[in-house]
């Protein structure tokens, strides 16, 4: 099958498995060049690790640290006419490498929000790996069957109390327009709490302390976006602002239970914004996001999923380094994005920008090379011609 991109609305529904092993290829040879990192954790435990942030904490805690990884993710294998999703192909091309280097590493493929799921990890850390010291949460779903009242929850990306009214993009046609997005539902609200806030997060570190299966120190993450205020309308004060404050409290929450049980430590993680597939899909970030890349670039400050998570990593969790807190209790790996000289930069170009100067006042075409190659496009030393096998199983 020769696989081209197809792009519906803010999504590619075509994922190519040479070229997203290309993209893991290159995320960890990233990491290698940046040398072992001392001190970092053996056993880890990645709910979420099948793109994004999770993607780049897994390769980052195998080839930086040397660590055995449990990968927990939903993604469809191929069917007949058409590939799989990305995440399952870069959870293939991630477990030959590791492998190959001689490093265990463990897939779970299903519903991370189900007990069934939980109970499956556990038997595999308890039969391959022994205890957890550190947990990455990273899940990123739409919706979530609730485990213990059978109700289905979806997430909504809207403001809360009023009306928000701003400038978006349509990053594949390139067209800049205003939108305007009604406010949230009071159950609106509290489905997206119920989808993307700490719960979930909370039962499987309950899970692996009823199992004992944390080590000593153990560290538990999750991460989450601030931003600046052009953007708080839709995010930090919208439906999904407040699912990341109950993500907050349930750090805290956490946080106690390892500390009472003499583990470590856990905490949010406020990282920079980067194209991802899920914030693709919240109006306004897109074009924000076009705009900061081109100020970043020109600055020399850009980072990626794999260099923000690498820099964490090797700069504050482990290496004897110290953790940067906030006032909030937050780790931020947000700085070069919300430096005062960026963000100066950003009102005067959103004031302008339209249609006809989007690709001179922005990075779109950064924006849509760096969105392809979630889905294996547009990665050197690859041939979009040939005929590639879409149908692979996971190792």
């Amino acid at each position: 099958m020769v696989i081209r991109p197809r792009i519906r609305g803010f999504v590619c529904i075509t994922a190519h498995p040479v070229g997203c092993a290309a993209h893991i290829q290159e995320q960890i040879d990233y990491v290698k060049r940046h040398g072992a990192i001392t001190g970092g954790p053996k056993n880890v435990l990645v709910i979420g690790a099948s793109t994004g942030y999770g993607l780049s904490s897994r390769i980052t805690a195998a080839f930086g640290c040397g660590a055995k990884t449990l990968g927990v993710f939903y993604e469809r294998p191929s069917e007949e006419d058409r590939p799989a999703t990305p995440g399952w192909y870069n959870s293939i091309a991630f477990t030959n490498a590791a492998r190959a280097a001689g490093l265990y590493a463990a897939n779970l493929n299903g519903d991370a929000f189900t007990d069934d799921l939980k109970r499956q990890a556990i038997d595999i850390i308890r039969r391959d790996m022994g205890p957890i010291d550190l947990v990455v949460y990273s899940l990123a779903s739409p919706r979530r069957i609730h485990p213990r009242t059978g109700a289905v929850h979806k997430s909504a990306l809207k403001p809360v109390g009023c009306v928000y009214s701003n400038k978006t993009v349509d990053t594949d046609l390139g067209i800049v327009s205003d939108v305007t997005i009604d406010p949230a539902s009071e159950q609106e609200i509290a489905d997206t709490i119920a989808v993307m806030g700490g719960e979930d997060w909370e039962w499987w570190m309950q899970a692996l302390d009823e199992a004992k299966l944390l080590a000593p120190g153990a560290t538990a993450t999750a991460y989450s976006y601030i931003g600046p205020e052009v953007t708080w309308p839709i995010y930090k004060n919208g439906t999904i602002g407040l699912a990341k404050n109950d993500l907050e409290r349930a750090a805290k929450r956490i946080d106690a239970l390892l500390k009472v049980n003499g583990y470590g430590r856990a905490f949010v993680s406020v990282n920079k914004a980067l194209v991802t597939q899920a914030s693709s899909a919240i109006p306004v970030v897109p074009l924000y996001i076009s705009i900061l890349y081109k100020l970043m670039k020109a600055k020399g400050t850009h980072e990626g999923c794999i260099e923000q998570i690498q820099r964490l990593f090797a700069k504050q969790l482990y290496n004897g380094s110290a953790l940067n807190f906030d006032d909030g209790g937050r780790v931020r790996i947000d700085e070069l994005e919300m430096a005062p000289d960026i963000q100066a930069g950003i009102a005067p170009i959103w004031q302008q920008v339209n249609t006809a100067n989007l690709e001179t006042l922005t990075d779109i075409a950064g924006y849509r090379a760096e969105f392809l190659k979630l889905f294996g496009f547009g990665l050197p030393g690859v041939d979009y011609t040939a005929d590639v096998e879409p149908h692979i199983p996971m190792p």
